[in-house]
């Protein structure tokens, strides 16, 4: 009897729990059914991956697609379509829109945005603040919701929790891991004026809010979770210093950093691509890159999440520090980190761990990050020898532009699939977005 199947991916070779080997994929209700050799079976579509790797799908745990807030030209759309086109299948979305995403209505506004809009699978981060604090046990457990997330250092009008106290209550109030902005908030006030006597220097930004800045923010955070018996998750780690002691942190803190603080390197970044290198916490000097490397490779890093905070060029453009921090960065995620993979930096099994099976295991998803039996069908399917040059004008986003611009990168996403459905191949959309919500095995909801 010939086994049928709704989708085949055939000829491909397959990067799963079971390492990387020659396999057949096949698909059935939009879930993974069997992986194995299906030259017998029967797809009422068959994927030719000859010369291709099938990952299981990039989950991306960090990006600012801004909408409501058209202030930032961009959307939920535009920013999902250069995930989709980048080879990421989900993406967690941060809460510093305007207005904020700190209670019901504003969640529930964003998933109704996103329903037929977005590309690719979703989830969206609540905000904490002090007058939301007694709200969060149930926010967080809101369908959609990936979690709460903390702003220690400046962002966003009320999301910034620069006291003790309040960060306490917050951590006290919660049960789900928690993600955190982690710089410190009085000492970057302290030092302002560095960056206000530096007119025109984006490399003043890691002098401002240098590498104490970090490690300062993250002991009391690391402290206080100790003291709440609370697990957090420290975003964007730009720092040796802070690498080296959160790997004496690990039972209760998990790591995140970015492909653009692994690849850039100050102050050189500064002086050739100027502000488009500005971000928070900011790219650093190659000691504090080494050090992020070695968290990568010595696997106290957990995921890397690309933290995409568009901003228009005209924006960019404005004399430090009146420029905006932040740069695009969702669809470089897997050519970038693929490039890292040739140069024998991590190797293809890492980069799965950081871009799917991490999120799996930290966020606690149901169906997602792992290429196994009965999990969602989802795939990131790349040809690793695949040269490309990274040009702005390949960018979804609104704002149209990348810090990558004119870099040649090795290895490319070639598609991407979601829940057994094509949603990019070979750089074309499909013809409509199907996006859904992320679902959660914290947040389950029964079924009737």
């Amino acid at each position: 009897m010939t086994d049928t199947y709704d989708l085949i991916i055939r000829g491909g070779t397959v990067v799963s729990h079971d390492g990387i080997a020659a396999a057949d994929v096949g698909v059935r209700d939009g879930r993974i059914a069997e992986i194995g050799d299906l030259a017998a079976g029967a797809g009422g579509e068959v994927i030719d991956a000859t010369g291709l790797h099938v990952l299981p799908g990039v989950i991306d745990t960090q990006v600012h697609f801004r909408e409501p807030g058209s202030e930032y030209k961009e959307d939920l759309e535009a920013g999902s379509r250069g995930a989709v086109l980048g080879g990421v299948t989900a993406v967690f979305e941060m809460p510093n829109t305007n207005p904020l995403t700190t209670n019901t209505a504003a969640l529930e506004d964003k998933l109704a945005r996103a329903k037929n809009r977005m590309w690719c699978d979703h989830a969206f981060y609540v905000g904490a603040t002090a007058e939301n604090v007694d709200d969060l046990p149930a926010l967080e457990r809101l369908p959609g919701v990936c979690g709460v997330k903390i702003f220690m250092g400046a962002s966003t009008g009320d999301l910034l929790t620069e006291d003790d106290p309040t960060l306490r209550r917050i951590l006290r109030a919660i049960n789900r891991r928690c993600a955190v902005h982690s710089e410190d908030e009085p000492r970057m006030r302290e030092r302002k004026h560095l960056a206000e006597a530096s007119p025109g220097d984006p490399s003043a930004h890691p002098v401002w809010r240098d590498e104490q800045t970090a490690l300062t923010a993250t002991k009391r955070l690391i402290a206080i979770a100790r003291e709440t018996g609370q697990r957090v998750h420290v975003l964007h780690i730009t720092s040796a210093d802070e690498m080296h002691y959160l790997a004496r942190q690990k039972d209760i803190a998990s790591v995140e950093t970015t492909p653009q603080h692994l690849t850039f390197e100050a102050p050189g970044c500064y002086a050739e691509i100027g502000t488009r290198a500005q971000m928070n916490p900011p790219i650093r000097d190659g000691v504090h890159r080494a050090g992020l490397w070695w968290g990568v490779q010595n696997g106290v890093v957990d995921v890397i999440g690309s933290d995409h905070s568009p901003h228009t060029l005209e924006e960019k453009a404005k004399p430090y520090p009146q420029s905006p921090s932040g740069m695009p960065g969702v669809q470089t995620l897997v050519p970038v980190l693929l490039d890292h993979v040739n140069a024998g930096r991590m190797s293809l099994l890492r980069f799965m761990d950081l871009t799917s099976a991490g999120a799996a295991r930290l966020f606690n998803l149901s169906g997602k990050g792992r290429l196994a039996a009965g999990y969602d069908a989802d795939f990131t399917l790349i040809d690793l020898k695949a040269e490309r040059v990274i040009t702005d004008a390949m960018m979804a986003n609104k704002s149209g532009w990348t810090a990558f611009d004119g870099r040649t990168v090795t290895g490319w996403p070639m598609m991407t699939i979601i829940r057994g459905r094509t949603a990019m191949r070979d750089g074309e959309l499909a013809d409509s977005a199907f996006g859904e919500p992320v679902k959660f095995l914290d947040t389950l909801t029964p079924a009737g």
